[in-house]
């Protein structure tokens, strides 16, 4: 037990922090879609300048630098495009900040887990715990190899950490490498072209609380009137007052929109960006908007009414339904996805599968959905599993992360809590303690529905491990208290155990004294004495 690692304590997580709602643009014509495309252009060139000159600044960025570049960018546009602009900017930094930081993370551990199994010797077998040496000798000389590539990126990356350089590419790095195997994506240049110039439009507008609808550059009335601030080298394809043009099309939320109109009427900020779809040939424009931070439910009220363990898999969630005493009720639910298609697909699937878990849980009226904290990102490396190229791709397929996004702002709209579980062991210790005991004649229990039982007990603060039987050759309190559950602080659990009805006794079935009553006696008991009369065996005489 002294290898285990300390478990983290469950948490209750909190809830979105902003909305976000798509519809698409039908009805636009030739005119309108010529002069978003031309805005996007023009905008999209002054950003990349914009991220060109944030990147040479690096570390030594300031308010003074980033008011700089706001007014140059306002002269050849407008200040809020300019303010929309330099914000987007500062935000594709910080994120490619961020990867560089998991960069730097992902190589140490692989430096880390190589220099183990080279100083081991050659054939060694590993533990659990830790990989052993490598197959063969050849083997062993291409990691050295490896070790040494993968030093100099570890250098290179740290010298650019260091020095505040980053590497980024409007419009994606995917899409750039994308260039050099045009035949492997099945695209001539003029379609890989179209899709390059889209992905470096910039047609997004922060909202403004206090201005009309709450946007000013790219505006949304209550009626779905849209209209755009054309910036100043733009202005004379302007069809409306004030430099603006408005589109012939007019714009509806099917979801949140009633949200969404009472922000839009009460001039408070709601955020747009419009985009266009190489793929569909079609417009979209999304709306966004931050919520207040609410205050997270207590613990012991979001688990008042039991909780629902789910496990995370690579193509299902294992459910589970406990109730407040952290025992397993009803049947064990499954919610199927498949994440193999495009991005839309997969995104409609988790949706879906969530949707029924929280349909699901409406409906037994549980309050709470705990599920594993789970972060893969040192899990992903090969020098960490080697030649288990097909669990990395499983592990590297699972939705963690979107998943957790969406349950909670999922659930939050259904006023059920999400608790975040420490994932340490809950797989292998809920199979050892409830895979057998939950499997019936008529129903058989997975490692997986196991692990969810194991996710929701700790959720409550119970441990994993089931009650155990008390010793078989002394039953008593001789050897420790009967159940593990049993505690320190537990009122009464030295004292005697409640009486029972019925015999004490293990030779005696609990039915015994029913059966006394109805079956055939074996001696005959004379009315008229107290004399008792013994059946004997037949005797034989001449």
């Amino acid at each position: 037990m002294g290898g285990l690692r300390e478990v983290v304590a469950s948490f209750v997580a909190s809830g979105p922090s902003g909305v976000a709602i798509r519809t698409r643009l039908k009805g636009l014509t030739p005119e309108d879609e010529k002069v978003l495309r031309l805005v996007g252009a023009y905008l999209g060139s002054l950003a990349s300048r914009d991220l060109k000159v944030r990147c040479a600044d690096g570390l030594e960025h300031s308010s003074e630098t980033w008011a700089a570049r706001k007014r140059e960018l306002t002269s050849a546009s407008s200040s809020r495009w300019a303010g929309s602009i330099t914000k987007a900017t500062h935000d594709q930094w910080a994120l490619a900040r961020r990867g560089q930081s998991a960069h730097v993370q992902s190589l140490e551990a692989g430096i880390k887990t190589l220099r183990h199994r080279l100083s081991l010797p050659v054939g060694e077998s590993g533990t659990k715990r830790s990989a052993g040496g490598y197959r063969s000798a050849p083997e062993w000389f291409h990691k050295t190899r490896r070790l040494h590539v993968l030093e100099d990126r570890l250098e290179q990356v740290r010298a650019d950490r260091e020095a505040g350089r980053v590497r980024v590419a409007r419009g994606g790095k995917r899409l750039l490498g994308t260039r050099h195997n045009l035949d492997a994506a099945q695209l001539s240049r003029s379609q890989w072209r179209q899709r390059w110039e889209t992905a470096r439009w910039f047609l997004s507008a922060d909202g403004e609380s206090g201005k009309r609808y709450g946007n000013e550059t790219i505006r949304l009335t209550p009626d779905g009137e849209i209209s755009i601030k054309l910036p100043a080298p733009l202005s004379d394809l302007a069809n409306a007052k004030h430099g603006r043009y408005v589109l012939a099309c007019t714009v509806r939320f099917a979801h949140r929109d009633t949200e969404w109109a009472d922000r839009v009427e009460a001039n408070r900020a709601v955020a747009y960006r419009i985009h266009y779809d190489v793929q569909r040939g079609r417009w979209y424009v999304d709306a966004s908007w931050t919520l207040p931070v609410t205050q997270t439910v207590p613990m012991q009220t979001a688990l008042a009414h039991g909780v629902i363990g789910v496990d995370t898999n690579a193509d299902h969630l294992a459910a589970w339904r406990l109730d407040e005493h952290g025992n397993p009720t009803g049947r064990p639910r499954c919610f199927f996805y498949d994440l193999s298609g495009t991005r839309d697909h997969r995104d409609a699937q988790v949706r879906h599968a969530l949707s029924r878990l929280l349909n699901w849980a409406k409906t037994c009226g549980v309050k709470a959905i705990a599920v594993e904290d789970l972060d893969f990102q040192s899990e992903k490396t090969r020098e960490k599993h080697g030649r288990k190229k097909r669990f990395r791709q499983l592990i590297s397929g699972m939705p963690t992360g979107k998943l957790r996004a969406r349950l909670t702002s999922m659930a939050d709209a259904t006023e059920i809590a999400v608790i975040a579980v420490d994932p340490a062991y809950t797989s292998q210790w809920g199979a050892q303690h409830w895979q057998r005991p939950m499997a019936s004649k008529t129903r058989k229990a997975t490692r997986h529905d196991a692990a969810s039982i194991a996710i929701g007990r700790r959720a409550q603060g119970h441990p994993i491990r089931r009650r155990t039987t008390p010793p078989r050759a002394h039953q008593s309190d001789v050897h420790g208290h009967r159940t593990v559950q049993a505690g320190p602080e537990t009122l009464a659990r030295e004292g005697p155990r409640p009486h029972v009805p019925g015999p004490r006794t293990r030779s005696v079935p609990p039915d015994a004294e029913s059966t006394r009553a109805t079956r055939t006696p074996k001696t005959v008991r004379d009315v008229r004495s107290d004399q008792i009369w013994v059946q004997h065996s037949l005797l034989l005489t001449d």
